[in-house]
């Protein structure tokens, strides 16, 4: 049995066996899609997930609250009293803050056990890839301790390159104006982005054309692997319902890196309501974000 239990919600979009084989609980945050509520119990097929957004279905999503992240906390107790919770970016939802407060009520109350939440600073697969990393040290044998203090001086190290199909989305949930996304919708403009240092998604340019954003993914890496190239013996890539493009742009990857493992799955549907279909994500350690 594990010295301690790792912990991340499901904004990390690692694929559900992924979860199962190496022991890592789940925190699930909800969706409502065509007044149906969708959560850990209630599961909707990401294909249909993304094939309801293509006809114009808008799901609103909703973070965890501290008493849900409490009820959460208190299940997974029962199996271990030492946990390391990394949780989704703070810089786009309040579950790390609802997470880091319900730790903090249940260790009050009962001395015996030991809750840490890490806030990734990271989002989608760029959280998986930093549980990814914590996971990998737990089956080597590596303390909770040394886990931890690995995790909080190497989450900004976590590397988050996006591109979006259609500006419609971003411009929805307030990332660019209606302006924009109109002018970038008529002239085929890309939009590039990343996740900075405080967590938040901020737009890095912009290529003309989906094949030259996905080549933009592939490029912007060289520049910023930097000393961890020889370090990266897996690259992660998350897309919305576009699964050629992502091996597309692995295959870029192998060419031109040598880097010949990767782990590829959808942007969930929690992530995947703001960003839409057709969502390429990169993800990977580097030198800077």
């Amino acid at each position: 049995m594990n010295d301690y239990l790792i912990l991340t919600d499901n904004m990390a979009d690692l694929p559900d066996e992924y979860y199962t084989k190496h022991d890592v609980d789940v925190v699930y945050l909800s969706y409502l899609m065509d007044g149906v509520n969708y959560n850990g119990e209630n599961r909707q097929d990401v294909g249909e997930f993304y094939g309801k957004m293509r006809k114009g279905s808008m799901p609103v999503t909703s973070q965890i609250n501290p008493s849900q992240a409490k009820e959460e906390f208190l299940k997974v107790l029962t199996k271990c009293r030492r946990i390391l919770c990394i949780a989704f970016s703070s810089g786009l939802s309040g579950t790390y803050n609802s997470l880091a407060a319900a730790a903090e009520e249940i260790q009050q109350e009962h001395d015996d056990c030991e809750i840490i939440v890490i806030d990734s600073l990271c989002a989608s697969l760029g959280q998986g890839l930093l549980v990814h990393k914590a996971v990998c040290m737990r089956e080597k044998g590596c303390s909770f301790e040394e886990t931890v203090k690995w995790v909080e001086e190497n989450r900004l190290h976590v590397v988050h390159n996006f591109t979006v199909d259609d500006l419609f989305h971003l411009h929805r949930g307030g990332r660019v104006s209606k302006a924009t996304a109109i002018m970038g919708s008529l002239i085929n403009i890309k939009p590039m982005l990343h996740v900075d240092n405080e967590g938040h998604l901020i737009a890095v340019g912009k290529a003309r054309g989906r094949k030259k954003s996905i080549q933009e993914l592939e490029s912007s890496m060289e520049k910023q692997i930097g000393s961890w190239r020889e370090k990266n013996d897996i690259v992660f890539i998350s897309h919305g319902d576009c699964l050629e493009d992502a091996k597309y742009l692995s295959e870029l990857i192998r060419e031109h890196l040598g880097i010949e493992s990767f782990l590829i799955n959808y942007v969930g549907p929690t992530i995947g309501a703001h960003s839409g279909p057709g969502t390429l994500a990169l993800f990977y350690m580097g030198d800077v974000r």
